[in-house]
């Protein structure tokens, strides 16, 4: 019988060595899935701070004491911009609907926009203002209040601005542009057929035609003539008409004072505590969804926001 072989050195080191291979790739495993977790928690961390930014977690209990309702109008007044009659709508009846609500403060930072968009917010103050005569709206001017801007304001019970505020420009534009001569000289050939003489109205690209500017003109001067007749219902015979006042011009917050544009100087703040009597202030603007806020944190809104300015058309009626 023969005698048992003693170990072989070389099958010792082999089991010893994928030993330490295993091993090695448990604790590689282990330490993955600790890092994992902790990258998860912090993603975890990372969107509840999100949500903190970007969510209002008021639980209307303030709204239970007596206060001043404050509604933004800042920048362009256009439907899908931040300003848009829907949203200014929207707050406003908000507001007027509150019992607890002393007053509303119409915040202005605006050089105007679409005249469509701002007579609607026009019509629904004046309308409000009927249906709650208890409740007064008071615009409050801080940087600029300009052409649709000021058609807004006109239909506030009283106007107040910094004395340094731009103030006015009540008048019309379409803008647009020409590229005939530039278009003959790279040789281009404008082709542009239509049903109807008139459907190629003030073209870019073809001649003006002395009939189409006309009836431009025809269209500014009407819209231009509503807005004058706005301002002059809404300010009355606070108003001090010069022969410039419906040109288009604009003028300091002082100025505007004088010609009676405005009623005073003041801010939100002070008209909140000195003419409502109700310092506490509360924002009714209706805020961007969620997705919407968080997309502007993280600067998503950048390209949308000049894909829409390069898309859309060249020319188009403007208060501003």
């Amino acid at each position: 019988m023969d005698s048992p072989q003693p170990p072989n050195n070389d099958s010792a080191w082999e089991r010893k060595t994928l030993e330490k291979l295993v091993f090695a790739a448990l604790d590689e495993q282990r330490a993955r899935r600790r890092w994992g977790i902790a990258f998860k928690a912090l993603g975890f961390v990372y969107l509840l701070a999100v949500l903190i930014a970007v969510v209002d977690w008021g639980t209307g209990a303030e709204h239970q004491e007596r206060h001043t309702a404050m509604v933004t109008l800042n920048g362009v007044i256009e439907a899908k911009g931040e300003s848009n009659a829907e949203n200014l709508v929207a707050a406003l009846n908000s507001a007027f609907e509150e019992k607890n609500v002393a007053g509303i403060i119409l915040r202005i930072n605006s050089p105007g926009g679409s005249p469509v968009q701002a007579g609607i917010i026009n019509d629904e103050i004046r309308r409000l203002r009927g249906k709650h005569p208890d409740k007064l709206l008071y615009a409050v001017v801080e940087d600029m209040c300009a052409s649709g801007g000021y058609y807004v304001a006109a239909a506030a019970d009283a106007i107040y601005v910094n004395k340094a505020s731009i103030v006015g420009s009540i008048g019309v534009l379409m803008d647009g542009f020409g590229f005939t001569g530039t278009m003959d000289k790279a040789g281009v050939e404008r082709r542009l057929l239509t049903a109807g003489e008139n459907k190629g109205f003030l073209d870019p690209f073809s001649p003006q035609a002395p009939q189409h500017k006309a009836h431009a003109q025809t269209l500014l001067n009407d819209i231009h003539q509503q807005f004058i007749d706005v301002v002059k219902t809404g300010r009355g015979k606070r108003l001090k008409e010069t022969p410039e006042m419906f040109s288009g011009l604009m003028w300091t917050g002082a100025q505007s004072v004088q010609l009676g544009l405005a009623d005073d100087f003041g801010s939100v703040d002070s008209v909140a505590r000195d003419v409502i009597k109700a310092e506490k202030v509360l924002d009714y603007s209706v805020k961007d969804n969620i997705a919407e806020r968080f997309a502007k944190r993280l600067g998503a809104s950048t390209f949308a926001g000049f894909w829409k300015g390069f898309s859309e058309s060249a020319a188009g009626v403007s208060l501003r």
